[in-house]
């Protein structure tokens, strides 16, 4: 029985340029004479393409990186169609094609398995997931496929080559390459192995890749300001509008805990009165859709009246006129210097001094200063809450004063 033709053929548009000259590199998979071609995410300028060798003839970085990844396709053509002849598959010019897009639900792909994840996530936003979180994902996906393309040549990957090797590359890849802390690591890792434990639910994958593979997070000590530095801040006269502008929005984060994008899109209808006449800002966090509930101090409502009128307020139709985040941080660090404070001050730094020094400090409960930062346990809220030594000081001298009475009181007996 004759043998049936299968083929691979790499060739370029030279019809259909794309806009910076240069022609897309396509590839034809063919099967008794019925054929497929798709475009590759590959282009290469007209002079340097041989159309006798399938390749560049460049010596430029691009074109080598453009033959290795031609060489590394048809590669795994060639063994698509084997295995699907092993497997004793009915074979077709698509079914090759589709097994390589991860289209077969026999064998999957690594980015098609977390993109679909990514996406069904993206639909729960604002009831399972929070946006930061999705993004997070897509961040992940974008990464793990940029080390994929630059450390095995193709684009995408077969879910079963997904091994253990891969996940430490991507643990080193993130640390040397993208320059993420530890603690980043681990978010990203942990974002890759749900997506791994997902596809072994479903049976798509039979070995794990993470088995034997720990991440341990470092603790990180979170920056606060002490109740006199933040006074030296408030108190301090700035010859400079935007100094002074940052100087205002920044203490109304300390004594109110609001993260920065929640103060950012702060408007009057998060601010409400009570029948008492006291005035709270309730609104849902940006981040997770909680609602945090705080009570407005004398401070912070200083500061809203301050700038009632303000142009840019009025227009946007926010309560403060806030700085991009960026641009925050940076006048921060001005402030910090001008006041003599040997501290990191970001815009997260009024949140902890919120928790710290603000509530936890005067005996507010770790329940209500949850609820004030938006959090939906108060496991959460440890992370903000610092143990001060003025508390540690008063719950010792507490100690030290019924000693002490017990001890007359036995005197006297």
């Amino acid at each position: 029985m004759e043998r049936k033709r299968f083929s691979v053929l790499f060739f370029i548009k030279r019809s259909k340029l794309l806009k910076n000259g240069e022609a897309p590199v396509r590839v034809r998979v063919t099967y008794d004479r019925l054929y497929v071609e798709l475009q590759l995410k590959r282009s290469v300028k007209v002079p340097l393409w041989s159309q006798e060798k399938e390749k560049s003839t460049g010596k430029d970085r691009n074109s080598i990186e453009l033959n290795h990844y031609i060489d590394a396709l048809r590669v795994k053509f060639y063994q698509i169609y084997q295995d699907l002849e092993l497997e004793g598959k009915i074979i077709s010019a698509r079914a090759i094609v589709n097994r390589y897009q991860g289209k077969d639900e026999t064998f999957k792909t690594l980015y098609n398995v977390f993109k679909e994840h990514n996406d069904n996530c993206r639909k729960l936003i604002g009831t399972d997931y929070a946006d930061i979180t999705v993004r997070r994902y897509d961040n992940c996906l974008k990464y793990l496929m940029e080390l994929v393309k630059r450390d095995y040549k193709v684009d995408d990957m077969l879910l079963r080559e997904v091994n253990g090797e891969l996940v430490r590359k991507f643990d080193l890849y993130l640390k040397t390459e993208k320059h993420c802390a530890q603690n980043t690591v681990i978010r990203y890792m942990k974002c890759f192995k749900k997506v791994i434990n997902l596809a072994i639910a479903n049976e798509w994958l039979t070995k794990n890749p993470f088995a034997g593979i720990k991440f341990h997070e470092v603790e990180v000590n979170k920056q606060f300001l002490s109740q006199a530095e933040i006074n030296r801040i408030w108190q301090k006269e700035f010859r400079i509008e935007r100094l002074e502008l940052v100087r205002d929005v920044f203490i109304f984060c300390v004594y109110t805990g609001l993260a920065f994008i929640d103060v950012y899109n702060l408007r009057p209808e998060h601010v409400l009165e009570d029948s008492n006449g006291n005035l709270w800002i309730v609104k849902p966090r940006e981040k997770t859709n909680n609602i945090c509930n705080i009570p407005l101090l004398s401070i912070p409502k200083q500061i809203l009246e301050k700038y009632k009128d303000n142009p840019y307020c009025m227009d946007k139709g926010t309560l403060l006129p806030v700085p991009c985040n960026q641009k925050m941080n940076s006048y921060l660090k001005e402030i910090a210097d001008l006041c003599g404070i040997k501290k990191n001050l970001t815009t997260h730094t009024a949140r902890h001094s919120f928790a710290s020094v603000i509530a936890l400090a005067n005996n507010v409960s770790l329940p209500n200063v949850a609820k004030m930062l938006g959090h939906s346990s108060t496991r959460m809220t440890q992370h903000y809450a610092k143990v001060l030594d003025q508390t540690i000081l008063r719950d010792m001298q507490y100690v030290e004063r019924k000693i002490s009475f017990f001890s007359n009181f036995n005197a006297e007996l």
